[in-house]
């Protein structure tokens, strides 16, 4: 299997890190991570889609892992799609994107808002146009709480995500653990991203609490612009897209593919891997196997 590590070109002068898999010339699959994560996240995921024939290329958003920071704080949502349009536009083929929580949202305007007709198909990993407030408040909450302190150690770090997800059980502070964090002079660690990221969010949400809802009509009426194949796979135990939700997506988006995963929470591919596996390669399968989407 070929795999390698490159940077490619964002929006705005931002390189990204990325790590493609698979067959340099077979359907590409671009995966945007959520916030706080890193392309290491799909790290099975990419595996069972080389695998299976596609080049997976799995990436670090602007302001995570080892992807360029902003200088000037540019982490609103249309800089996260300004990326991806600015990544698939680079490529001989539309690829399609498989985008969870931020990137999803991402995906969601840079489709149906910055440039429509930029991918082959649109996956949605447990994201919709409208969310739970109380299960976004959680995440942004917990991304909020240490991004100051940092952590005294790796197994202090894995101590606070245990409590944020006592679902999985605790993990010490490995070596998969460690790449999510930096060590600074301080001799504590912190975050694998920029906290102007997470600043920004709190900072507005404080200045402007209606703000939210603005934003919801905004992905709305993305959504209800998308034509291409796309599919929402949510975590039945999410908190943050409830059922409503996703009848919501499927009223404006008729043709949106539907599936939901036991046991999963938000964090679905980290909870139930081999059923998120399954699911995303019986969709991208029945619609680009034996397609040539070449520009």
């Amino acid at each position: 299997m070929i795999s390698n590590t490159t940077r490619i070109q964002g929006s705005g002068g931002i390189a990204l890190a990325a790590e493609i898999t698979g067959e340099p010339e077979a359907m590409p699959v671009l995966l945007a991570h959520g916030g706080g994560q890193t392309r290491r996240a799909w790290k099975r995921v990419t595996s069972d889609l080389a695998n299976a024939g596609f080049c997976a290329i799995a990436f670090d958003m602007r302001g995570h892992g080892d992807s360029d920071w902003s200088d000037v704080g540019a982490y609103e949502m249309r800089d996260f799609a300004a990326d991806l349009v600015s990544v698939a536009s680079k490529m001989d083929r539309k690829p399609a994107l498989v985008g969870a929580s931020l990137g999803g949202l991402a995906g969601l305007l840079a489709e149906g808002t910055l440039a429509q007709g930029s991918f082959a198909s649109l996956t949605l990993v447990d994201i919709a146009p409208r969310m739970e407030p109380d299960g976004v408040m959680r995440v942004v909450g917990f991304m909020d709480q240490h991004v100051d302190t940092g952590f005294a150690s790796p197994d202090e770090a894995a101590e606070v995500i245990a409590r944020y997800m006592p679902h999985r059980g605790k993990r010490g502070g490995s070596a998969g653990l460690r790449r999510y964090l930096r060590q600074k002079e301080d001799g504590r660690f912190y975050w694998h991203w920029d906290p102007a990221f997470i600043r920004n969010i709190m900072a507005a949400k404080r200045s402007n609490p209606e703000n939210q809802e603005h934003q919801f009509e905004q992905l709305s009426k993305a959504a209800a612009r998308l034509t291409l194949p796309l599919h929402l796979i949510r975590g039945a135990a999410s908190d943050l897209v409830s059922e409503e939700a996703v009848a919501h997506l499927r009223q404006i988006s008729p043709h949106a593919e539907y599936t939901n995963i036991a046991g999963a929470t938000h964090m679905v591919v980290g909870d139930a891997n081999d059923a998120f596996s399954t699911a995303i390669l019986d969709f991208l399968c029945r619609h680009h196997r034996h397609k040539e989407l070449r520009r």
